[in-house]
């Protein structure tokens, strides 16, 4: 990776998260030389911790937050274009509660969200009587009125992974578990001194522009990293989910209020699970530790079991999962309160050279987050001045028709009689057109090697360590798949032991 001496990056990034990955993306493809630094393994933060939705945020609305709600709803189907596989449209259910936000309250919201986010192929908003309507067939008798709204979700950490795939195939450096330990400015660049996490080797780099998208560590890297003096601070807020077993047989998701004006979702989730979440509280801990309260448990569960006509019980629990959401401390009273639209602060005193620290931002921005940051950086940066791309441009495994997902899985089906559809299925929503590439030369099921459970197979896993960064078990079951849910701790310990062999021998 070079030392001192070497010619300096345009680009360096402090965190492979995102909205890191975004403006890598985004820089590379404009022509900067950029590196990618990140501490553990990609959207190992805050990115494989959020609710899975592009959405517009309808709460936000109530905070009169028109401008990140309306590049929110725009972006849905700016990312549903350009990543069908890992995006897909879903129907939200919000069933009227007497005692909380009156009708024509959620009605207005509705018919804003509707209309004010440029919606083409996601259907409008419809009423719903629950009492007939499949979607009230699971909620408590006195729930008769609801709506129904479309947003999208997504693999959040899906998103990450690939967007970081297409900045290196653009020639981004993308190197993960490397903790950036030090960063020193001098006249004419940044000195950014990295330690490799598995063998504590230090190098430099330098680079004319660093840009701190640290997440819940952004204020660490400011005042402990690069010894600045800011005065910006972040708000932690912890946002907590639960997993159970499926609790509705549809596939549509609910958005349910909450008496203290909090809202949660209930979403289908991997098939066979309902997903939970998502708790607001502030946070003082190291976010590396951040797990979900037994508190904020028995809140979710408590919360749904207000709606849910069988109750969500503790043990029904499956998995919990847990982000810090790195806030622009904006002095609000309360977490739920405080700002969720990105602040981007700029410092370059001097002119010295700069650095771009990030705070908020949400996964449905995150594109737009990068073209603002580029925006940002124009007087130090030659690239930025090129136009903005992103938005018309496939993410890996991305190229095929905004609706095509069913007719690609056919596809490949044919081409591969012999292999399950339903696996295939959870391929595509993976890998996309790039499912072909797992499978060159396939002509037999035994042709797919070592089947550590699941249908996790060894053509799978080496794929995701050659072409993905994955290098553990966690990564491949947490972070580029949810195979967790289904895999034993057996299973997950002999997958580390195949990963550490394969990392071994390649190496050799």
């Amino acid at each position: 990776m070079g030392s001192h001496g070497a010619a300096p990056f345009d680009v360096a990034i402090i965190g492979g998260g995102v909205n890191g990955c975004g403006i890598a993306r985004d820089a590379a493809g404009r022509g900067a030389s950029v590196v990618l630094f990140e501490q553990n393994d990609l959207a190992s933060g805050t990115s494989s911790a959020s609710t899975k939705l592009i959405h517009g945020g309808l709460r936000y609305l109530e905070h009169y937050e028109f401008r990140l709600v309306r590049e929110a709803l725009v972006e849905r189907e700016v990312l549903w274009r350009i990543a069908p596989h890992i995006v897909r449209p879903l129907r939200f259910v919000l069933p009227h509660h007497r005692g909380l936000r009156p009708q024509w309250l959620l009605r207005l919201g509705l018919a804003l969200y509707d209309n004010i986010g440029g919606r083409k192929l996601l259907p409008g908003t419809r009423t719903l009587d629950l009492r007939t309507d499949p979607a009230g067939d699971s909620l408590k008798p006195e729930l008769v009125k609801g709506f129904e709204y479309s947003d999208c979700w997504v693999e959040d950490s899906r998103l990450v992974v690939l967007t970081a795939r297409d900045a290196a195939g653009r020639g981004a450096v993308i190197r993960t578990r490397t903790r950036v330990v030090r960063a020193e400015r001098s006249e004419n660049a940044w000195v950014v001194t990295t330690e490799d996490a598995r063998t504590g080797r230090q190098e430099s780099v330098r680079a004319k522009v660093l840009v701190n998208a640290a997440g819940p560590w952004v204020e660490k890297v400011l005042t402990g990293v690069a010894q600045t003096d800011s005065a910006v601070s972040v708000r932690l807020v912890q946002g907590s989910h639960i997993v159970v077993r499926k609790v509705f047989q549809h596939d549509r998701a609910y958005i349910f209020q909450n008496a203290d004006n909090r809202i949660i979702f209930a979403i289908p989730y991997q098939n066979d699970f309902t997903l939970i979440g998502t708790t607001d509280r502030d946070y003082n801990g190291d976010p590396a530790q951040v797990k979900a309260t037994e508190e904020e448990i028995a809140y979710l569960c408590a919360s749904a079991s207000e709606y849910f006509k069988q109750p969500v019980r503790r043990e029904d629990v499956v998995w919990t999962y847990s982000g810090v959401r790195p806030l622009y401390n904006d002095g609000a009273s309360k977490a739920q309160e405080a700002t969720r639209d990105y602040v981007l602060v700029l410092d370059a005193p001097g002119g010295l050279p700069p650095m771009l620290s990030i705070f908020g931002g949400k996964i449905t921005t995150y594109r737009r987050l990068a073209e603002a940051a580029l925006d940002k950086l124009r007087d130090h940066l030659p690239a930025a001045h090129r136009p903005a791309w992103t938005g018309g441009v496939p993410l890996p495994g991305g190229d095929f028709p905004q609706t095509g997902y069913y007719a690609l899985v056919t596809d490949i089906s044919a081409a591969h009689p012999f292999l399950d559809r339903s696996w295939i299925a959870r391929l595509v929503r993976a890998y996309g057109t790039h499912t072909r590439d797992i499978l060159v030369g396939v002509r037999s099921v035994g042709d797919l090697g070592q089947d550590f459970g699941a249908g996790l197979t060894e053509r799978e896993v080496l794929y995701l360590m050659s072409q993905e960064w994955a290098s553990t078990a966690e990564d491949v079951l947490w972070r580029r798949s949810k195979l967790g849910l289904r895999l034993s701790s057996t299973d997950a310990a002999t997958l580390d032991r195949f990963m550490r062999g394969a990392a071994t021998s390649s190496a050799a």
